[in-house]
């Protein structure tokens, strides 16, 4: 029962789905209906095996219904369930019964196939299934028909049509995606009879087939032959091997290129058949007739009948087709009028139009009309055909398409059966036979070289606009390249071309500008935004840009502008760059704009991205761009600089503060900015006097941002001495450790300047040097202050002196203080109250102010070496600017910065302190037992021996608080007070002491155990040194030992001596007296005279003759460091310099690396001048000159030195070398003063073989005499 019902409800279905299929082919819902092959009317379709959603598609888009591709879809379609249109998502169908069926897969689905649809629109169906199965009736079989098969090849290889053999699947995988190439067109004027793509390829294969019969070409094939091509071309499409291959199928020559050609165009071979037999009719009888010089269109009207095609439909549509031919050949386009004929355009439309109107008459009467109008229209169209319109013979050439957009657009058609059907991106193997099969066609439709090879560039350009094949692009190229100027073309040609005009949106347009300015078009657009269109294809690119400029330059001769028009190659290149950039750069923009990174401004994202656009350009536009516009990259660099300079402006302005945007704008656009101006100066060069580079604006980044970086550093620094303040405050001078012998506040101090340093380099903004010499001068201001904060409430040391006794009545001591005590002993006299009332700190607190000091120091040379460091790191190159202005504007320091200010005030606090320090000792601490009870009251009765002592621990309570670098700076400060303590013992030690000559003796004794004291056995200060600062008391001491009734007779006698030669002396005060040595002056005796020559100072003179060694500690001076040693090996001076200078510099130093003199050689001097100034500093102008030492003579044979003090123009002293026996001698006059010794000689140092011995006179400065023996050697290459 269940099967019954199953039966007659499938009888049901099929009975009102043949009603609906009736209804709707029989209607107008269907525009046209195809038959399938070998089916005449419906009544020989099988309506069963029509898919009705295919038709009703088909109703939904007014489109034609070809009945083989519904008979196709419907079995495509039959294995799959019943599904509506309402989507995926609503409605699905179960194959298996659900409770069953079991839990679903866990695997995910596999992938739909995209398939898309080669020949009409289908809708895609859902995931395959099976269909549910109808009992006792298979799903293939019919009630009300016959069984039928599914198809095969055999049954499709009996359709008459060829139409549905070009695709065999509805359904495909899609080799490509096609490019939009719709509004890719040349630039013609529409038709006005609405012909369409279609018809225009159905007539140019008409009228390839009038050009090939001329020929004898023209064959119609027989039915078996069609049935083994259709089935050889349907086996191939399909993909399989065919046995054998019939003697059919291997047909060549003309016949196979036509038939290949009918598949390339899309021609069905019933088309073929009866458009071949309509040709060979039409000439029949017309002996010596070409075929070529038939009006085609009218010629087919006469001779094919509509008993020839399947319905009337395809009849009528074919004879439209060529009455709308005619109609635009010969009335709405024609070169020639009607003028000459007689005729009028009225007329021949009329016919036309009659023609049309016969369709719809009875047969008979229809007929009859028919045949008149054919028969009025040849009179007229071969009137008009047959003329001379370009040139040619009359009756030679049928001119029945002189319009020549019309022609070219089937030329068009024509040639598109280079390209392969199967793969639209290549062209065919057999594309030059074609081509040369096409120039039958030229003399019909008055296609010239010219035209042609326009015509094939266009088509192979379009079609590579479609399918992106570069291959195509290519050979469009060589087709552009093929066209020939007008001075190439032949006379009649260039007339012919000249005719060929149409107007075009009241716009009149040449034949290459209707087919080339859309390729121009489409170039320049390309080109325009290359950065978007080439984003990896440079190849392209070049083959695009090769294209806009060949089509430039024929349509610019082509509109006679060259002549007239200044443009070139490089302005064309320029307007694509600006184009491109700019739509880029707006884009780039806008997505920044838009993004969500609001972490960083805009401005420095846009930046960033701009650099990455260039980087690009340069290294894949630029290189071909280039070759056409060698200076492309700075145009480029020029137009991207404006753009952003644009955009950063409106910052810049408002920027008065480094807030964290200005810190992420300014590098990202200073380094922009290099970048751009580096790719300028590697086309442009170095000179930025350019036409690019005087279009620039700079962005002055690093001059504002250098700005806001002066007022940082202002706040920073007011900061840093409000912290010197307030550490200072709270500093009590007590040790931090005993490895830390330092303050505490020096410490805090570093601890801020340090941080401010950090946060200044770890500004990521553009700075000059102007900002690191401010930081520089801050901080050395900051020490300064620091410096002056220790040493302000620290008194002078000649308070703590204190006042001298009173003069007492014994006339003859007192007289002899009237000479001594001016040279040797002057001294402040503060009265007893102030001497009181001073404020003087302890000892160890002086020594923790040392080391504080000292740490500051040593602290401020890392410190700078660090900063320096990190410039350089920071700044590894010199910028590119754009303005000579620009540079004098940010002129900066070309030295290392250092805080020179600084340092001069710690040293000098350092030295101030020191002196204080060794003068609190004596005058304070040890005031009693050394200054008011020493000798006292006669030298015997008190000895210094007992004070050494007292001394011993004092200098043991400095050397447990000082650190090690400034221990001999003290205790020689020590040494200093101890013999000014005893010089004023000596000369001033008031009424209640009393010195005989007989205690001379005891005074020497103590002087030595003095100095062996300070000595200690080589653990204290150097020999030289003590010595040295011995020396001026025994010169007092030796004093002691004379009768005081000597000492007047000698003066009286000297001064008497004088006035008799005519002087004017005053006793004590006379010139010459006072600029001679004491005792030289003063009469002292022959054994204690000294001929004394004082320069650095009386300290470096010894009164007996000195014999010191040079040693060195590496080879030649240049970076040398000598020591110069006395006889028990104690260092008494040091010369150091630097390893490698062009500035030649030595620094003479004492023992304790205190620097004593500088010696610099001026570098534009012939006779090699150097200046020697006292002390050491970067500005010898802030320094004292001591003297200047130069060569005699720029040439010499023997070295001689000449020496000048100050500004004088006589020569003080002279040094003479030999070069024979590597000798030097110093002469003050002509008096000898030092000498090097034969045995080590000077020569022999300085050649790395041995120490050498200078000899010194008695009472001559021997650092003097060093300073001039290193110049002797720098000046001369001496040795």
């Amino acid at each position: 029962m269940e099967e019954e019902n199953a039966v007659e409800i499938l009888q049901r279905y099929r009975r009102d789905r043949r009603k609906l299929l009736d209804f709707m082919l029989a209607g107008s819902l269907i525009k046209k209906v195809i038959m399938p092959p070998g089916a005449v009317t419906l009544d020989d379709v099988d309506l069963d095996q029509v898919s009705v959603d295919y038709v009703i598609n088909c109703a939904k888009k007014g489109g034609m219904l070809e009945l083989a591709e519904a008979i196709r879809d419907y079995h495509d379609h039959i294995g799959l369930p019943y599904m509506n249109s309402v989507g995926t998502a609503d409605e699905f169908f179960l194959a298996t019964i659900p409770e069953s069926s079991g839990p679903p897969p866990k695997r995910a689905p596999p992938p739909i196939p995209v398939l898309i649809s080669s020949s009409s629109p289908m809708v895609t169906n859902p995931e395959w299934c099976e269909s549910p199965t109808v009992p006792s009736l298979m799903r293939s079989e019919s009630i009300d028909s016959p069984k039928a098969q599914e198809l095969t090849v055999d049954d499709i290889e009996d359709f008459e049509d060829d139409d549905d053999l070009d695709e065999v699947g509805n359904f495909r995988i899609s080799r490509r995606t096609a490019n939009d190439a719709a509004d890719f067109v040349p630039k013609l004027p529409s038709f006005a009879t609405g012909i369409t793509d279609d018809d225009l390829r159905e007539t140019a294969f008409e009228i390839l087939l009038a050009c090939a019969g001329a020929s004898g070409g023209l064959i119609v094939p027989s039915k078996e032959k069609k049935k083994e091509k259709s089935r050889s071309r349907l086996i191939k499409k399909l993909g399989r091997k065919s046995e054998s291959v019939s003697q059919s199928q291997s047909s060549s020559g003309l016949v196979a290129l036509l038939e290949m050609m009918r598949g390339q165009m899309e021609i069905s071979e019933a088309m073929d058949i009866r458009t071949r037999q309509g040709l060979l009719n039409a000439l029949a009888g017309k002996v010596g007739k070409r075929m070529d010089s038939l009006l085609v269109p009218l010629e087919l009207l006469c001779c094919v009948s509509r008993t020839e095609f399947s319905d009337k439909k395809a009849y009528l549509r074919w004879q439209k087709r060529q009455l709308n031919m005619l109609a635009e050949g010969l009335i709405n386009n024609p070169v020639v009028g009607f003028g000459e004929s007689g005729r009028k355009a009225t007329d021949l439309k009329s016919l036309l139009l009659r023609i049309e109107e016969s369709e719809s008459l009875p047969s008979s009467a229809g007929e009859v009309q028919r045949a008149e109008c054919l028969k009025s229209l040849r009179e007229v169209a071969i009137s008009l055909a047959e003329r001379p319109a370009r040139g040619d013979l009359t009756g030679e050439v049928c001119h029945w398409a002189d319009g020549y957009h019309l022609n070219v657009r089937l030329y068009e058609k024509l040639l598109l059966c280079v390209f392969d059907i199967l793969n639209d991106g290549k062209l065919t193997e057999e594309v030059e036979e074609i081509l040369e099969l096409l120039k039958s066609t030229w003399r019909v439709l008055g296609i010239t070289e010219t035209i042609h090879y326009t015509c094939y560039a266009w088509v192979l350009f379009r079609q590579y606009v479609i399918t992106s094949e570069r291959g195509l692009l290519r050979h469009a190229i060589q087709q552009l390249k093929k066209i020939p100027l007008k001075e190439q073309r032949g006379p009649q040609e260039r007339i012919h071309l000249k005719t060929l005009q149409c107007r075009v949106e009241n716009e009149e347009i040449s034949f290459l500008e209707s087919f080339l300015s859309p390729i121009r078009s489409w170039a320049d657009k390309q080109l325009g935004d290359y950065h978007l269109h080439f984003a990896e294809g440079s190849l392209v690119m070049e083959d695009t840009v090769t294209v806009a400029m060949i089509t430039w330059r024929l349509l610019l001769e082509e509109s006679d502008r060259a002549m007239h028009s200044n443009s070139s190659d490089r302005e064309q290149i320029e307007s694509y760059i600006l184009s491109s950039i700019k739509n880029t750069f707006t884009r780039m923009s806008l997505a920044i704009d838009r993004s969500d990174r609001n972490n960083e401004h805009h401005l420095a994202l846009l930046a960033e991205e701009t650099k990455k656009l260039m980087k690009k350009d340069s290294t894949i536009f630029m290189p071909i761009l280039s070759q056409r516009h060698p200076q492309a990259i700075a145009f480029s660099a020029s137009l991207v600089h404006k753009l952003y300079g644009n955009k950063l402006k409106p910052f810049l302005d408002g920027a008065e503060h480094l807030t964290e945007d200005a810190v992420s704008v300014f590098p990202a656009a200073d380094s922009l900015e290099q970048y751009l101006l580096e790719l300028m100066t590697s086309v442009c060069g170095e000179d930025t006097s350019g036409p690019y580079f005087r279009k620039l604006i700079p962005y002055e980044v690093e001059s504002l941002s250098g700005t806001l970086v002066l007022r940082w550093i202002n706040s920073q620094l007011g900061r840093i001495l409000s912290w010197v303040e307030r550490a200072f405050k709270q500093e009590h001078w007590d040790p931090i450790s005993p490895q830390q012998r330092h303050g505490s506040s020096i410490v805090e101090v570093f601890r801020i300047v340090e941080e401010t340093v950090d946060q200044f380099f770890a500004l990521k903004v553009p700075m000059r040097s102007i900002e690191l010499s401010a930081l520089f001068r801050g901080i050395d201001n900051a020490f300064q202050v620091y410096t002056n904060h220790v040493m302000e409430k620290l008194a002078s040391k000649d308070d703590l002196v204190p006042p001298v006794p009173v003069l007492t009545r014994y006339k003859k001591e007192t007289a002899i203080k009237v000479f001594v005590k001016k040279e040797l002993f002057e001294s402040k006299h503060p009265d007893e109250r102030r001497s009181i009332n001073i404020n003087v700190p302890a000892t160890a607190i002086l020594c923790v102010q040392l080391n504080t000091l000292h740490y500051a120091v040593s602290q401020l040379s890392k410190l700078e070496d660090s900063m320096w460091d990190r410039w350089i790191a920071k700044k590894p190159r010199e910028k590119i600017v754009i303005r000579k202005s620009l540079v004098e504007k940010s002129k900066s320091f070309n030295q290392k910065e250092s805080f020179e200010g600084s340092r001069k005030d710690i040293n000098a606090a350092l030295d101030r302190i020191c002196e204080f320090t060794g003068t609190k000792i004596i005058f304070c601490d040890l005031r009693e037992p050394f200054i008011e009870n020493l000798y006292k009251p006669n030298v015997s009765q008190s000895r210094l021996e007992g004070l050494i002592e007292a001394l011993d621990t004092e200098l043991g309570q400095l050397c447990s608080v000082i650190m090690e670098p400034l221990r001999d700076r003290i205790v020689t400060s020590l040494l200093q007070a101890s013999l000014d303590g005893l010089l004023r013992v000596l000369l001033d030690g008031g009424p209640s002491r009393v010195f005989h000559p007989s205690e001379s003796k005891l005074l020497e004794e103590d002087v030595e155990v003095l100095k062996e004291f300070f000595i200690s056995g080589g653990d204290g200060l150097p020999r030289g040194v003590v010595e040295n600062q011995v020396a001026r008391v025994r010169l007092v001491v030796k004093l002691h030992g004379y009768e005081t009734r000597e000492l007047i007779d000698d003066l009286r006698s000297r001064s008497s001596l004088e006035m008799q030669q005519g002087g004017k002396g005053k006793l004590g005060a006379d010139t010459q007296t006072l600029k001679m040595s004491n005792a030289y002056a003063y009469g002292v005796p022959v054994a204690a005279q000294n001929t004394n020559v004082v320069v650095v100072s009386d300290v470096f003179c010894c009164p007996y003759p000195l014999e010191l060694t040079v040693k060195k500690n590496c080879k030649g001076l240049s970076g040398a460091k000598l020591e110069v040693v006395d006889l028990e090996s104690s260092v008494v001076l040091r010369v150091d310099g630097p390893h490698h200078s062009f500035n030649k510099k030595r620094v003479l130093r004492d023992p304790a690396g205190y620097p004593l003199l500088t010696m610099r050689e001026k570098l534009t001097s012939l006779n090699h001048r150097w200046t020697v100034h006292r002390g050491e500093g970067s500005d010898p102008t802030a320094t004292e000159l001591m003297f200047t030492v130069q060569r005699s003579h720029p040439l010499q044979w023997r070295a001689r030195l000449d020496v000048f003090f100050q500004s004088n123009q006589v020569r003080n002293f002279s040094v003479v070398g030999t070069y024979l026996d590597d000798s030097a001698r110093v002469y003050h006059a002509d008096t000898l003063i030092a000498e090097v010794k034969e045995k080590s000689t000077f020569g022999g140092y300085f050649k790395g073989k041995q120490d050498f011995v200078v000899t010194i006179n008695a009472g001559v400065d021997y650092a003097f005499v060093v300073t001039l023996l290193v110049i002797l050697n720098e000046t001369n290459s001496f040795f």
